[in-house]
């Protein structure tokens, strides 16, 4: 199994003659949906989600119950199917299960919004704005490296918690070179398994 990793928060999966996206967002490379034969989206903010740009795709969409996508009219057009935290379902050939329910707290009472992690084929996590945990195991995760919601520390615990045999950063797109350089430095050297995917770097895993 083939795991890309593109700009910000997507990330491709390809098994056989199968495609699946998570996450592209407006900050994502165009190439990331070439071919591509389903779509998850964590959620609703435009890092993670090019509504204008799927409609162009016509591939089925799977979003969290309670996102907000907008425009409508524009969202109207997209095969949208609605999904719920624990749900087991096939996207793209691959079995994938949505777990976690909230965006992480960006800061006080500001509201939050509905947020899915999903983990593809038993193997690989995604989780979105969030830093949930799940019950499941996985082999591999994208960990989550800046965000108005996020301290190093946190991002550190998170890989700890979820015990990855493998992990790769993502949601880095607002980081400079210098930044980048601090925080793969700090998870290279706290955590087992971790490595840095430039935008279009693959990792080979074995599908089971």
């Amino acid at each position: 199994m083939k795991i890309t990793k593109f700009t910000h928060a997507c990330v491709r999966i390809e098994w056989q003659d199968q495609v699946l996206v998570i996450d592209p967002g407006v900050w994502s490379e165009p190439g990331a949906l070439l071919g591509a034969d389903a779509v998850l989206v964590t959620h609703e903010h435009i890092d993670h989600i090019d509504v204008m740009r799927l409609v162009g795709c016509g591939v089925p969409v799977f979003v969290p119950e309670d996102a907000e996508l907008a425009p409508a009219e524009v969202v109207d057009r997209l095969a949208i199917t609605r999904v719920t935290s624990g749900q087991t379902f096939t996207a793209a050939g691959f079995e994938v299960t949505a777990v976690g329910r909230r965006h992480a707290t960006i800061y006080g009472d500001q509201p939050d919004c509905a947020n899915l992690g999903y983990i593809v084929a038993d193997q690989l996590y995604h989780p979105g704005d969030s830093l949930h945990v799940p019950d499941k195991a996985a082999e591999v995760l994208c960990v989550p490296l800046q965000a108005s919601w996020l301290k190093t520390s946190e991002m550190i615990d998170f890989v700890k918690a979820v015990m990855p045999a493998q992990s790769f950063g993502i949601h880095d797109g607002q980081v400079n070179e210098r930044g980048l350089d601090s925080l793969n430095g700090w998870l290279g050297a706290e955590v087992d398994g971790y490595r840095y995917l430039r935008p279009r770097q693959s990792l080979i895993i074995d599908h089971l």
